[in-house]
C-alpha cells in the first residue's frame, strides 16, 4: 500500500496537481484516501475523515446511533468467545464482516454456532480488530440510494430496489429502477436518512447508500463514498449523468452545482440491471448468490414494466428461455415451498411438465398438485435428476439452496449439473417467481417483450422537469 501511496504522490507532485479525486475509482483509491493526505495531497470532494468513518464498521455505526438512525444489531468482536455470545443475544442468523473490503470479500453469513465459530477460526482468525458482528435480518428487502451532493446538501438522487432479497451482494442483485414495490412511507424515510448522513459526513461528490426493509421499517447497512457499480446504469436510466454533476461539485466546491429536475411520474418505462456470471468456466463452483461478490459483468434492459425488463435482461445477460416445457423444481427450505406454490400452480396452467425432488414433491402432492419424482444424487432408485439434467429433458430448473451447502450436497450437484449442461438454471426464489410471472405475460399478452430503442423510450413522456427538492 505504501509503495502505491509514494507512486501517486511522484505523479502528484511532477504535474503539479491542484487535488486528488478518489471517490470514482472504487475501492482501492478509498483506502488510499487518507495515506494520500497524510502524505500532503489535496483530496477534493469528500474528506478522508469521512470516508474511514463509513470504512470503518465501527465508527459507522456509532455515527448511525449519534443521528437516531437504525441498523442492525452489532457490535465489533475481541474474542471468539465474545462473538458466540453476541450471536446468541441476538440469536441467529449473523452477517461477520471486517472493514475495507473489496466486494464483500472476507463477508459470511452464520446460521449456527458451530457454522460462526468455523468461519472465524478458518476465514479471518481473528486477527483484525476490526471485524464486526451484525444481525442479519431474514426476508428483507434491500434498497439502494445513489446520490450526489455538494457541501451536504443533496443534488440529485435515485432509489432502487433488489428483486433479490437481502444477503445477496449488491452486485450479484438484480436492480429495478424506478422501484416498483416501495411504500411512499418508505421512500419518504428513505430521502429523510439520506440528508442526514449527507450532512453529517459533510459529502461533496457521489454516494450510496444500501437499506433494509421491512414491514415498512428501514434499516442502513453501509454506506460508499463514492460512485458505485450502480451510477451508470441510474445516469442512463434517468437520462443523467451523475458522474458530470459529481465531478463539477468536487472540482468547484465553492459553486453551487444546480440540481437536474424530474418527475417520476412522467417515467413510464422500466430499467433492470442484471448480474452475469461465469460459472460455466469455472469448474467446480457452487452457482448461488451470497453476501460476497461473484458477479463477472452486467446487463441492463428497459421494458414497460419490470416483467418486460427484467426478461430482457436476463436474455441479455445469457439466459435461455426454456424451449422444452419442463422445469425441475426442488426447492429448499420450507418457507421457500410455501412462497413458489403460487408460481407452481402457473407453471402448470401454462402446460409445464412438473418434476421435483422428493420433499418438494411431497409438499405440492399435499396441496393437490403432481409432479413427477426425480430421485436426489444420494437417493437409490430411479429415474435419477442427473440423468434428466444430462440428457436435457429439463426446459428449467429452479434450484434453491437451503441455508447450509457444501460440495457434496444433493442441491449442489443438482446446481452444477445443470450448469455443465447448459440447462438455464435460476437459484434465488425472488427470482424465480418474477420470472413465472413474465413467463405468463410472454405467452398471455401480445405486445409483450417489445424491443424498442432506448431514444423511443425516452421520447415515451419522460421530460426533464421541475420537481420538488429533496
Amino acid at each position: 500500500m505504501r509503495s502505491v501511496v509514494f507512486r501517486g504522490i511522484d505523479i502528484y507532485e511532477t504535474e503539479q496537481s491542484s487535488g486528488v479525486i478518489v471517490s470514482v475509482g472504487g475501492q482501492i483509491p478509498n483506502n488510499l484516501a487518507v495515506p494520500l493526505k497524510e502524505q500532503g495531497a489535496k483530496i477534493l470532494g469528500t474528506q478522508p475523515e469521512s470516508i474511514d468513518m463509513c470504512e470503518n464498521r465501527q465508527l459507522f455505526s456509532q455515527l448511525m446511533d449519534s443521528l437516531h438512525i437504525n441498523q442492525p444489531q452489532w457490535n465489533e468482536l475481541d474474542s471468539i468467545p465474545d462473538a458466540l455470545s453476541f450471536a446468541t443475544n441476538v440469536g441467529y442468523p449473523v452477517l461477520v464482516r471486517p472493514s475495507y473490503v473489496l466486494s464483500g470479500a472476507a463477508m459470511n453469513v452464520a446460521f449456527n454456532e458451530k457454522n460462526l465459530e468455523e468461519y472465524l477460526q478458518s476465514a479471518i482468525g481473528m486477527k483484525s480488530a476490526s471485524i464486526v458482528v451484525s444481525k442479519f435480518i431474514l426476508n428483507a428487502k434491500e434498497i439502494e440510494f445513489d446520490a450526489v451532493a455538494q457541501n451536504g446538501e443533496i443534488i440529485n438522487y435515485a432509489i432502487s430496489e433488489h428483486i433479490e432479497n437481502a444477503g445477496v451482494h449488491s452486485g450479484d442483485a438484480t436492480l429495478v429502477l424506478p422501484a416498483q414495490n416501495l411504500y411512499v412511507e418508505t421512500i419518504k424515510r428513505i430521502r429523510k436518512i439520506s440528508k442526514k448522513i449527507a450532512k453529517s459526513l459533510n459529502i461533496t461528490g457521489p454516494f450510496n447508500v444500501q437499506y433494509l426493509s421491512k414491514q415498512n421499517e428501514i434499516k442502513v447497512i453501509e454506506c460508499n463514498l463514492r460512485a458505485s457499480r450502480s451510477f451508470p446504469f441510474v445516469s442512463k436510466t434517468f437520462n443523467i449523468n451523475f458522474i458530470d454533476l459529481a465531478t463539477r461539485a468536487m472540482v468547484t466546491p465553492n459553486v453551487k452545482v444546480p440540481r437536474v429536475d424530474f418527475n417520476l411520474m412522467h417515467i413510464d418505462y422500466v430499467c433492470v440491471k442484471t448480474p452475469m456470471f461465469s460459472f460455466s468456466r469455472l469448474q467446480g463452483a457452487d452457482p448461488v448468490l451470497r453476501v460476497e461478490m461473484a458477479s463477472t459483468g452486467e446487463v441492463a434492459c428497459f421494458g414497460a414494466n419490470r416483467y418486460e425488463a427484467f426478461l430482457k435482461a436476463l436474455i441479455s445477460a445469457g439466459f435461455r428461455v426454456p424451449k422444452t416445457k419442463s422445469v425441475l423444481l426442488s426447492l429448499g427450505p420450507l418457507n421457500a415451498k410455501v412462497r413458489f406454490l403460487e408460481s407452481v400452480m402457473l407453471l402448470q396452467k401454462l402446460g409445464y411438465a412438473l418434476y421435483a425432488t422428493s420433499g418438494t414433491s411431497m409438499f405440492l402432492e399435499q396441496h393437490g398438485i403432481y409432479s413427477t419424482v426425480l430421485v436426489k444424487p444420494s437417493g437409490t432408485g430411479t429415474p435419477k435428476v442427473l440423468d434428466f439434467l444430462s440428457k436435457k429433458k429439463i426446459g428449467l430448473a429452479v434450484v434453491v439452496p437451503d441455508s447450509m451447502q457444501n460440495a457434496e450436497s444433493d442441491g449442489y450437484k443438482i446446481r452444477r449439473h445443470a450448469i455443465d449442461f447448459g440447462i438455464p438454471l435460476i437459484v434465488n426464489l425472488q427470482q424465480a417467481c418474477l420470472l413465472v410471472r413474465c413467463l405468463q405475460k410472454s405467452e398471455t399478452e401480445k405486445d409483450f417483450n417489445q424491443i424498442t430503442s432506448w431514444k423511443e423510450y425516452l421520447h415515451r413522456g419522460h421530460r426533464l422537469i421541475e420537481a420538488t427538492a429533496v
